[in-house]
């Protein structure tokens, strides 16, 4: 399933003049910043200024996590819903007019135009950015897409499928100027910023390892194949990754917004360890000072169901060494979250219980912030401290950042970089054994089969391919 790669870096080069031929958006002019005019012009709350907003995927976390978030910020508005299952972007469509109609009083406040093709969506006039809330597989093609056509992008984490991706999608957005934010929420909650300015400051001592804890999926059954549902285009749906038959627990349910089977099967998500490892390796990454950086080695095991429709990994230790020293461990055993031990003390950080949503497994949680001694939490950092990013609101902070055109509080670089090293301790379970990592290069040292397996085959016309011209 695995095709080699020479460099990560350097395997794919994307042109806007390539993607507008490849997506018949040849028409389209990108936009250097939001379509916003001037307050002299009309009012401040005028729709005219807000930011115009194109919602991609209209699934779980879109209704419970990225709707939400953004329809409560009088700086912008949804205009537009784009899904590949025709239910679903009704149920989007009913659930954003729903919302300004109550708060304006008017139930013709908004009109939300609909799509089933993202590239259709892309061709609309006014659209400033893009939300993606869809499968994983789906990331990386949608944010080059949204990028290529001057849209700034907000994603929902994992960044990739593989390291191949993330690596063009981080140059890419930096090379168009685009706005980036990932939906690496923890970031904008203040127990994490607290815990990893307290570690970068010294209160634990000097660093030497750090601990995450994240939950495990069962195995599943072995699925019937079934009728594709008329209301779904399930051949765009699997993009590029294999054909196969429809089974709903393949895909997501078809009554309900309930956790989807696709996070439990490896063509379309790597697991918890990508799932939540995203999540809890930023913020471990944020603690380390080690966010443009990757591991110099890991070696991690997993146990992988023999049968049933479901394949990722169940449970799994991992440990990664960094250059800075610090040891790097993950267990499915560890309480949910992360600890930051030093020489004179710990800290853990968690999200005291939370979930992403209601049915997502949490595991066994702890609280959201403790340590060794309450003196360490007591303690303030001074204004010549290390300060970082404030961000109290994750959907409001890419907003204001697109309006500023100043960086959100997780750049694609960063991102790439979380999300890397959980695909690295992936080919790790899958190998069984040690890998040497070069974050330079973004290669494995000596290792032709772990290299082989930082990209996959690309099921035609879909994937990132289509975006690349030969070197």
């Amino acid at each position: 399933m695995n095709q080699p790669m020479k460099s990560t870096k350097s395997s794919f080069q994307l042109s806007r003049r390539h993607f507008l031929k490849a997506s018949a958006l040849g028409a389209l002019g990108a936009a250097a910043g939001p379509m916003i005019v001037p307050s002299s012009l009309f009012g401040e709350t005028a729709p005219s200024r807000k930011i115009q907003i194109a919602q991609i995927g209209c699934g779980r976390i879109a209704r419970d996590m990225d709707l939400p978030g953004i329809l409560k910020q009088d700086i912008a508005r949804i205009v537009a819903v784009c899904d590949l299952d025709s239910k679903r972007l009704a149920d989007a469509k009913k659930l954003v007019e729903g919302y300004y109609a109550k708060k304006s009083g008017s139930a013709t406040a908004v009109t939300v135009k609909t799509f089933t093709d993202y590239r259709e969506l892309l061709q609309m006039p006014g659209i400033d950015a893009v939300a993606i809330s869809t499968p994983d597989h789906w990331h990386a093609e949608l944010v080059i897409a949204a990028a290529l056509a001057g849209k700034d992008v907000y994603v929902q984490k994992p960044l990739s499928m593989t390291l191949a991706e993330g690596r063009v999608v981080s140059d890419l957005i930096r090379a168009k100027g685009r706005i980036f934010q990932i939906g690496s929420q923890q970031r904008s909650n203040a127990q994490f910023r607290t815990g990893c300015e307290l570690v970068r400051n010294g209160r634990i001592g000097k660093l030497h390892t750090v601990k995450i804890g994240l939950p495990s999926d069962p195995s599943g059954a072995v699925e019937p194949d079934m009728p594709v549902p008329p209301n779904l285009n399930y051949d765009m749906w699997l993009g590029p990754t294999p054909q196969v038959p429809y089974t709903e627990k393949r895909v997501h349910p078809q009554n309900d917004y309930s956790r989807p089977g696709w996070l439990r099967i490896d063509s379309h998500c790597l697991g918890m360890i990508t799932g939540w490892g995203s999540h809890h390796v930023d913020i471990a990454h944020w603690g380390m000072d080690t966010e443009h950086t990757g591991p110099l080695e890991i070696e991690g095991w997993a146990t992988f169901p023999k049968s049933g429709l479901w394949n990722v990994h169940g449970d799994y230790h991992i440990e990664a060494r960094y250059a800075n020293g610090v040891n790097l461990i993950i267990d499915h055993t560890f309480t949910n979250g992360i600890e930051f031990q030093g020489e004179d003390g710990w800290i853990f950080v968690s999200r005291g219980g939370g979930q992403a949503t209601a049915s997502d497994p949490a595991g066994k949680n702890g609280k959201a912030l403790a340590a060794s001694d309450e003196k360490i939490l007591a303690s303030k950092i001074g204004p010549d401290e290390i300060q970082l990013y404030r961000s109290a609101d994750h959907h409001l902070n890419w907003l204001e950042s697109i309006q500023s055109r100043k960086p959100a509080v997780t750049t694609a670089e960063i991102a790439h970089r979380s999300t890397s090293a959980c695909i690295i301790s992936w080919i790790s379970m899958k190998l069984g054994r040690k890998l040497r990592w070069d974050p330079v290069k973004e290669e494995f040292t000596g290792d032709t089969e772990a290299n082989a397996m930082r990209s996959r085959l690309e099921r035609k016309p879909y994937g990132i391919g289509k975006f690349a011209k030969p070197n």
